[in-house]
């Protein structure tokens, strides 16, 4: 298997809120992007396909790429789902729970920020409607600062809540942030996920980790050029690659922060 591209979206919208309008991208803007890997000759294909390759088994289109989208965000059923459905393409959607709203209701709480989010009812049809629904935790915490009961609670509660209401399993996960450690991955494993998809900036491929796939994430200020240059398999490094120390590092300051009642914020992926 080849470089694979396993982009990365949160918000497509013209208007996003301010705090993920650095994550965002407008819908003409996703729309050219479609357009992008069509030209470059690559089969976007779902996640789970990727996942079983990385696995051994069914090897994957020769070029291929993979979509995936973070959060929950509104804007995901009013505009991504048709421009998605005209092409008759496959995504992801990585939900937190705690920001989706109840029928009737408001949202259960989570550490994002407001914003315009999906319901429960648009989760429902998203999945009817062939979306792969992925875990995306209940509230969006970082979670290789956690201690073991709440990251349990995490990822257990955000599969269950999820299961309830769509009525099937779900062995996706993404992390938040983009954060995880080797106790994490062995935990995520021991909740039922087959897969689960970090950050990295790097494309996914053959020798990729099923429990921290490559993402590059596509943001307000990604070019056209660097966007057109990842069709191609090129401008990243290919996965596995190493945990950097400065990550390592970044980590424990964050754990000693959280620790102290005093936790590091931050963009929602990183």
């Amino acid at each position: 298997m080849t470089a694979v591209p396993v982009f990365l979206y949160h918000s497509v919208s013209d208007d996003p809120p301010p705090w993920i309008a650095p994550f965002a991208v407008t819908p003409r803007a996703f729309a050219e992007q479609l357009d992008r890997i069509a030209d470059a000759g690559r089969t976007i294909v779902p996640l789970h396909r990727l996942v079983a390759a990385i696995r051994g088994g069914p090897a994957l289109p020769a070029s291929s790429a993979v979509l995936t989208f973070d959060d929950g965000f509104a804007d995901f059923y009013w505009t991504v789902a048709q421009l998605l459905t005209e092409r008759g393409l496959p995504a992801t959607l990585f939900v937190t729970t705690g920001a989706i709203h109840p029928p009737g209701g408001v949202a259960a709480g989570s550490l994002l920020p407001p914003a315009p989010m999906l319901s429960w009812r648009q989760v429902v049809t998203l999945d009817a409607c062939g979306v792969e629904i992925g875990a995306h935790t209940r509230t969006h915490p970082q979670l290789d600062t956690l201690p073991s009961r709440w990251l349990a609670s995490e990822l257990v509660g955000c599969r269950q809540e999820l299961e309830d209401v769509i009525g099937h399993p779900v062995t996706s996960f993404a992390y938040p942030h983009g954060y995880s450690s080797a106790t994490v991955r062995r935990q995520v494993a021991q909740a039922g996920f087959s897969s689960a998809c970090a950050v990295v900036n790097a494309f996914s491929s053959g020798n990729d980790e099923p429990l921290r796939i490559a993402r590059l994430m596509v943001r307000a200020d990604t070019t056209a050029e660097k966007f057109r240059s990842w069709t191609r398999g090129e401008g990243a490094p290919v996965a596995p690659l190493p945990e950097h120390l400065r990550t390592k590092g970044w980590r424990l300051y964050r754990r000693a922060r959280a620790a102290v009642g005093s936790p590091v914020g931050g963009p929602p992926e990183i």
